[in-house]
C-alpha cells in the first residue's frame, strides 16, 4: 500500500489559509492570505495557516512577520494551527513560538533527501499511515532546506532528521512540533518543495490536518517533560530484548557519561551526558535521574540544556558536583564554536532540579598560557573534563587535556572561590603512544593505603595507583593498568554517607549507529562498583549489597563437576537477567565456562570461556547474534588467582549487558545483541577434562 492508498488521518474538511508576502497569487483552492494584510479579524474564518518558502527570509519577509507576528501568536494560542514549511520554518523563531533559531539554512547537499523519524515519535499523527522510519527518499530541487544541526531547539519536540542519499543523517533536525497556547505548529524543513510522491503527499495532508486538531499527540510530546512524559518515552522504545532491566538506561536517545554524581539528603542523584534528539551524540544536556537504593531509578527534568549564544551553547558536557558549603554546584564543560571551557551552575533547590548558570561563566577563558595544549579538526584547544576537591581553603581541580608532541594530561588549577581559577601545572603527563594524546574524564582518588588516578583515552579507561603529596600538590605513580578491559569508559566516583567511594560508568554501544537509530536509545550505565585499594596499592572492586534486591529465584551447588560429555547442570535454567558466582580451584584446571543466552537449537548464544591455565578470560561473541549490525569480536581480559590459588567470577547478565568480575580485582564489561525472543538459556561446561566447581551460585534477577 502506498502512503496515499490508506485513509487520511482526517477526513473533515478545514479551513486553511496559505500566507504569501508581498501580493495574493492563489494558484489553488485554497484561499491566501498577504502577511502583510493579517489581522486577527481575518484570520477568524481559519482553522490552520500554511506558510511554504523555497528560499531563506529576506528582508521582505521578515518585515512582514514583523508586522503580522501579534496576529500569529494569538490565532495559535486561541486554538488555530500553523504549518511552516522549508524556509519558513525560521519564522517560528522570528514570531516568538521558538527561543532558538535554527541554526542551518542552506541546500540539501546529495541527489535525495529523505525523513528520518524517531522511534519515540512513530506514532505521531503527521506520519499516521507513513509506517516506516526511513520513508522513501525523493529527489531533491532548488528548495531552501532548514534545520537545527549544532543546536537544539529549546521550546519544540524534534519528531524525525533527514537521510541524504539513503544514508541517515541525524543530527539535521528538521521536523518540528510545538504547542503554544491551545494551538498546534509544525515545521518542516525539507522534503516537501515539489511534492512529487505519495509520501511527500500524504507528509502535507497529515500536517495540515494535525495543525487544524486532527489526531491526538503521543504522551511523548511536550516539554519540559516531567516523570510521565519520560515514562511514556521509555514505554515507546521498549527493545525488550536488549534493552537492560536493571542497568540504568536513559528513558529514550543517547546516554554517555556519568556527570554530578552525588548522595545528597540521602537520596542518589545521577546526572548523565542526554542527547533529547536522538541516539547519536550531539547537542548535549544534563539528564537527571534519583534513586533511594542505587537499584531502582527515577527519571527527573532535564537538569542543564545549552544557551544559544551562551559559552555552553553547543554542548553541556561533562563534569562534577561539589558542595560549596551547604550549596550544591556542579562544574562542567561548556561548548561553543571550537572552545570547551569550564562553566559553573548552582542548584536553587535541595532536589536539584532546579539550577542557575554562574554569569562568570566561562571560568577558565581560555587554555593554560606556555602549555601547548592539543588542537584538534574539532577543537581550539582539547581541554574538558573537571574533577574538583579541596584542602583546607583551597579548592583544587583537574581538567582533561592533552600537550602536542608528549601525551594525555591532568592539568592542576586551585581556587579560592570556585569561580577564579589559577594554573598551576600538569598532575601528570602521559606518554602517546601508550595511553594517547588526550585525557579525557580525568578522577583522582585518595584512599588511606594511596591515590588512584583513572583517565579515559578514547578506547580505554587507564589507572596510575601511588601517592599524593597533599602539601606539594604532587602525584608520585608507581604502577598502572587498566580499571576494566572492555566497553566501560569515563567512570566517575563519589563518597556516599556510609563511606563508600561508588562508581559509576558508561558501557558503550557495539550496534552501528542505525540499529541504535531503529531501537530508539543508546547507552547504559554501569553497576554501581565499590573501588578501593588493596594493602598492596592496586584497586579492587566490590558491589553494593543494595543490588541483592534484585534477586529472585536462587539455584546452588557445591562441589559440582562438569564434564565435557556430561550434562548441562544449568538446562532449567531460561532467563536473560541474571547473577553468577562461582569458585574453582584452578590448579591443572582446563578452560571451563559459561554458556549465555542461547536458542534453544544454539543458533545465537554467548560464550564466557575461562582460561584458567593461561591466566584469560575470553568473551566469545562469534555467536551472540544473527544480525549483522553488531560487534562480534572477542572481548578479552587477564585474569589473576588468589594466593590459594583459586579463581572466583562474578557475573551479571542484563539482556545485552554482560558484566564480569575476576576475582575482585579484573572488570570486563562488554555487549551482545541477540536477535530471538528464546535466547534465554544458561549454560556451564567443561571443554577438556572434568572441572570441579567449589561454589556456584545462580539467581534469577528481577526484570
Amino acid at each position: 500500500m502506498n502512503a496515499r492508498d490508506g485513509p487520511l488521518l482526517n477526513d473533515t474538511p478545514s479551513q486553511t489559509a496559505r500566507l504569501t508576502v508581498g501580493a495574493v497569487d492563489s494558484t489553488d483552492d485554497t484561499d491566501t492570505l498577504a502577511l502583510s494584510a493579517l489581522d486577527v479579524d481575518s484570520l477568524e474564518d481559519y482553522d490552520a495557516l500554511w506558510w511554504h518558502r523555497e528560499s531563506a527570509l529576506d528582508a521582505d519577509a521578515r518585515a512582514a512577520l514583523d508586522a503580522a507576528g501579534d496576529a500569529i501568536r494569538s490565532f495559535v494560542a486561541d486554538g488555530g494551527g500553523l504549518l511552516l514549511t522549508h524556509g519558513a520554518v525560521e519564522a517560528a523563531s522570528h514570531v516568538g513560538i521558538e527561543t532558538h533559531a535554527p541554526d542551518a539554512i542552506g541546500s540539501v547537499d546529495g541527489d535525495e533527501s529523505g525523513f528520518l523519524v524517531r522511534r519515540a515519535y512513530e506514532d505521531h499523527p503527521i506520519f499516521d499511515g507513513i509506517g516506516t522510519l526511513r520513508p522513501d527518499s525523493a529527489a531533491t530541487g532548488d528548495a531552501v532546506s532548514v534545520h537545527y544541526e549544532t543546536l537544539y531547539p529549546k521550546d519544540a519536540d524534534v519528531l524525525a532528521a533527514r537521510t541524504t542519499d539513503g544514508e541517515d543523517d541525524p543530527a539535521k533536525k528538521s521536523v518540528l512540533r510545538w504547542s503554544h497556547g491551545d494551538g498546534r505548529v509544525v515545521g518542516v524543513g525539507h522534503g516537501l518543495d515539489d511534492r512529487e510522491t505519495d509520501l511527500q503527499e500524504r507528509l502535507l495532508d497529515n500536517c495540515l490536518a494535525y495543525v487544524a486538531g486532527a489526531g491526538e499527540d503521543p504522551a511523548t510530546v511536550g516539554r519540559p517533560k516531567e516523570r510521565a512524559a519520560f515514562e511514556a518515552l521509555r514505554e515507546a522504545v521498549p527493545d525488550a530484548t536488549n534493552r537492560p532491566a536493571y542497568h540504568f538506561t536513559p528513558p529514550a536517545n543517547w546516554l554517555n557519561d556519568p556527570n554530578g554524581l552525588v548522595q545528597w539528603n540521602g537520596t542518589y542523584h545521577l546526572f548523565y551526558q542526554y542527547n533529547p534528539a536522538g541516539p547519536f551524540h550531539d547537542t548535549i544536556h544534563w539528564g537527571h535521574a534519583t534513586s533511594e537504593d542505587l537499584v531502582h531509578w527515577e527519571d527527573e527534568p532535564i537538569a542543564l540544556a545549552p544557551d544559544p549564544g551562551g559559552p555552553d551553547e553547543t554542548g553541556v558536557w561533562s563534569g562534577c558536583f561539589v558542595d560549596d558549603d551547604g550549596t550544591p554546584s556542579v562544574l562542567y564543560t561548556g561548548g561553543a564554536g571550537r572552545d570547551q571551557l569550564p562553566c559553573l551552575a548552582r542548584a536553587t533547590d535541595d532536589s536539584l532540579v532546579e539550577w542557575e548558570k554562574s554569569p562568570a561563566n566561562p571560568l577558565v577563558e581560555e587554555t593554560p598560557a606556555g602549555v601547548d595544549v592539543l588542537d584538534s579538526i574539532d577543537w581550539r584547544g582539547e581541554f574538558r573534563d573537571h574533577c574538583v576537591w579541596k584542602e583546607g581553603e583551597t579548592w583544587y581541580q583537574l581538567i582533561g587535556s592533552g600537550i602536542d608532541g608528549e601525551g594525555g594530561a591532568a592539568l592542576l588549577f586551585e581556587s579560592t572561590d570556585l569561580v577564579e581559577w589559577e594554573y598551576c601545572r600538569p598532575l601528570l603527563t602521559g606518554d602517546w603512544r601508550k595511553t594517547g594524546p588526550m585525557w579525557e574524564c580525568p578522577e583522582l582518588l585518595r584512599f588511606d593505603d594511596g591515590a588512584l588516578l583513572h583517565v579515559s583515552d578514547y578506547a580505554k579507561v587507564a589507572y596510575f595507583v601511588g601517592e599524593y603529596d597533599e602539601a606539594t600538590h604532587a602525584f608520585d605513580p608507581s604502577d598502572d593498568g587498566l580499571l576494566d578491559h572492555g566497553v566501560f569508559y569515563a567512570p566517575q566516583s563519589f563518597e556516599d554517607d556510609d563511606g563508600r567511594t561508588i562508581m559509576f560508568g558508561w558501557l558503550k554501544e557495539e550496534r552501528d549507529a542505525e540499529a541504535q537509530w531503529d531501537a530508539g536509545w543508546s547507552g547504559a550505565m554501569s553497576l554501581p562498583r565499590v573501588v578501593s585499594l588493596t594493602d598492596e596499592g592496586t584497586p579492587e572492586y566490590s558491589l553494593p549489597e543494595e543490588l541483592e534486591a534484585l534477586r529472585e529465584t536462587h539455584h546452588s551447588f557445591s562441589d559440582l563437576t562438569v564434564s565435557p560429555d556430561g550434562p548441562n547442570p544449568l538446562a532449567d535454567i531460561e532467563s536473560d537477567t541474571v547473577e553468577v558466582k562461582l569458585t574453582v580451584d584452578a590448579d591443572n584446571v582446563g578452560e571451563f565456562g559459561l554458556v549465555l543466552r542461547e536458542t534453544p537449537d544454539g543458533e545465537e548464544r554467548t560464550v564466557v570461556r575461562c582460561l584458567a591455565q593461561y591466566r584469560s578470560l575470553v568473551v566469545d561473541r562469534s555467536e551472540s547474534s544473527v544480525s549483522d549490525a553488531v560487534d562480534d569480536s572477542p572481548a578479552r581480559m587477564p585474569i589473576n588467582l588468589d594466593d590459594d590459588g583459586t579463581f572466583s567470577l562474578h557475573l551479571f547478565l542484563d539482556r545485552s549487558v554482560v558484566e564480569l568480575f575476576a576475582n575482585d580485582a579484573q572488570a570486563l564489561a562488554t555487549r551482545i545483541y541477540p536477535t530471538r525472543a528464546d535466547s534465554t538459556g544458561l549454560g556451564l561446561y567443561a571443554a577438556e577434562a572434568d572441572v570441579t566447581v567449589e561454589r556456584l551460585d545462580v539467581w534469577e534477577l528481577s526484570r
